[in-house]
């Protein structure tokens, strides 16, 4: 059958690939011919390094916009196609890759994809018995090409280029130039000789290159010295190992290690499938039985009094600036924004130097005033009234905001029934607005709640999670909530990055954050039920 069906009437129906005029089409046809040229030099430099679940990321990201181009019926997504391969790179793929790295021994010392561990191990060198140390003395053409002048210790010299042997030379002959007076060519025919300075400047180009052909490699190893240097490790792929050429010992792979039979390992090692260990880590640790249930329930604690706090003074500041006598209400509004549109980095560590103990302004005012001050930072209550007193201001433009708009709403013609039927005014703010404001800012402090359960910023910049509790199993402050605390435990504890220990806690803080927020989300549909009854 043709690729053209035919309609009711005779007229041929457009096909379902590839839609438009033949310019439009050559067009399109050629730009995804350069976009899936890149894409496939690109998966296989990634499958190359071992990146092969990146690789298969952008292996489906490119055929998606294959099939928007050419699909008919898909063809209008054109205009968001940029913006879901954005979304699947940015946001889909680091969420599937932290749930993978959370069955990994993904941290530090174990980055590296295997092939990147081998392909490291095998830079590591040595300098075999009776391999050949020289001084050596630089010279670069223009082209950037290097030749080394060799001289060792019993005053031989010699002359050697990447590719070529080593030849013996004497400083005159063959277009080396005339010896100065420590006997080392002042110059070479098509090469210019390189001073110190010079030389240390391109030491890290010269660290990498070989000069000379197999078996003798001579290879730079220090600013006075070349020498005969050979690769100390090698991969037998037959027996999966790397081996020591110097001393013979064979490491085998061992939980993501190249580990030898005595016990000793290699370093990098590289990422491998652990299962549930970080996991089961997770349930045996201290942790759990330290510190983690006080810093649990203080995280609820935080992030309930940081919504109804904000909440409570974001809808008394809307109530006040809805009564229209209020003059220049616009502008005292416009202000009152201000918290909200500075970044909270910044108003965070401007209130931490207010409240700092010995000179900050609010402390050194009460003292004047009243003769004492709170310990924001070193006493444990004060310190978490400082940071829910910091995030009242940074959250409350934002509840203010919203509840004004809830508020305009709200149909007048309810508060004059109210007033008919003798309501007064706390009966009409507490069975008229409050239910039917609920129900319109409900899913917003639902979502203000699940920000400040990981507010990680405002705990860890005022004071770090302190002041410290005193005789934790495990390090741990008072004012530290889960996600500071596990960071603290993943990141901070000495041990180095551990990010497959950090993502498992992060699965077992998301499931926790869904179950709050589906209750609560349940809780704001009852509260629509309560609002068809007003």
């Amino acid at each position: 059958m043709s690729t053209l069906e035919t309609k009711a009437g005779g007229a041929p129906a457009p096909s379902a690939f590839i839609p438009g005029s033949l310019s439009d089409i050559f067009l399109r046809l050629l730009a995804l011919a350069f976009i899936d040229a890149f894409a496939l030099w690109f998966i296989y430099q990634l499958i190359d390094d071992g990146v092969i679940y990146l690789a298969i990321t952008i292996g489906i990201i490119t055929l998606l916009l294959n099939v928007i181009f050419l699909w008919e019926d898909l063809y209008p997504l054109r205009w968001m196609s940029p913006g879901l391969a954005l979304i699947i790179l940015m946001v889909v793929y680091p969420v599937l890759f932290t749930v993978y790295s959370a069955f990994t021994n993904y941290s530090d010392g174990h980055i590296l994809t295997k092939q990147q561990a081998i392909d490291r191990l095998q830079q590591d060198q040595y300098l075999p018995e009776g391999g050949a140390a020289y001084s050596w003395t630089a010279y670069r053409s223009e082209a950037g090409e290097y030749v080394l002048w060799l001289e060792s210790d019993d005053g031989q010299t010699w002359l050697v280029r990447h590719g070529e042997a080593i030849k013996k030379a004497t400083p005159g002959e063959n277009g080396i130039g005339p010896a100065d007076e420590k006997g080392i060519p002042q110059n070479i025919a098509g090469y210019e000789r390189l001073d110190r300075i010079n030389v240390v400047r391109r030491l890290t180009e010269l660290d990498t290159l070989e000069f000379g052909e197999e078996p003798q490699i001579i290879k730079i190893r220090s600013l006075d010295e070349a020498a005969e240097l050979q690769s100390k490790y090698f991969y037998d792929a037959e027996q999966d190992a790397m081996v020591d050429r110097q001393t013979g010992t064979v490491y085998r792979p061992v939980e993501g290690t190249f580990t030898s039979d005595e016990g000793e390992k290699l370093r990098p090692g590289y990422q491998v499938w652990t299962g549930l260990d970080n996991f089961r880590r997770l349930a045996t640790s201290p942790a759990l039985r330290g510190p983690f249930i006080r810093v649990f329930i203080w995280t609820f604690i935080f992030a309930f009094m940081s919504v109804f706090t904000t909440f409570v003074m974001g809808l008394f500041m809307a109530l006040v600036f809805d009564a229209p006598e209020i003059p220049g209400k616009k502008l005292i509004r416009s202000l009152l924004i201000i918290p909200y549109a500075i970044p909270s980095t910044i108003s965070i560590l401007i209130w931490r130097g207010m409240l700092n103990e010995q000179l900050g302004v609010i402390t050194k005012v009460m003292e004047n005033v009243i003769g004492w001050s709170p310990a924001w930072f070193s006493h444990p209550t004060w310190a978490k009234v400082a940071i829910i007193l910091i995030n009242l201001w940074l959250g409350y433009p934002y509840m203010m905001l919203i509840c004004s708009g809830a508020l305009q709403a709200i149909p007048t013609d309810m508060y004059e029934a109210g007033e008919v039927d003798g309501a007064g005014i706390w009966q009409r703010f507490r069975y008229l607005t409050l239910p039917l404001l609920l129900v319109a800012v409900g899913p917003l402090l639902v979502a203000s709640f699940a920000f400040n359960f990981n507010n990680f910023n405002v705990i860890y910049l005022y004071n770090e999670g302190g002041p410290p509790i005193a005789g934790s199993i495990t390090p741990a402050g008072h004012t530290d909530i889960l996600l500071s605390y596990t960071f603290r435990q993943a990141f901070a504890s000495g041990r180095g990055a551990d990010y497959g220990y950090g993502a498992a806690i992060t699965i077992i803080i998301f499931t926790i954050l869904s179950l709050i927020t589906l209750f609560n989300f349940r809780y704001t549909r009852m509260l629509e039920e309560v609002s068809e009854n007003v």
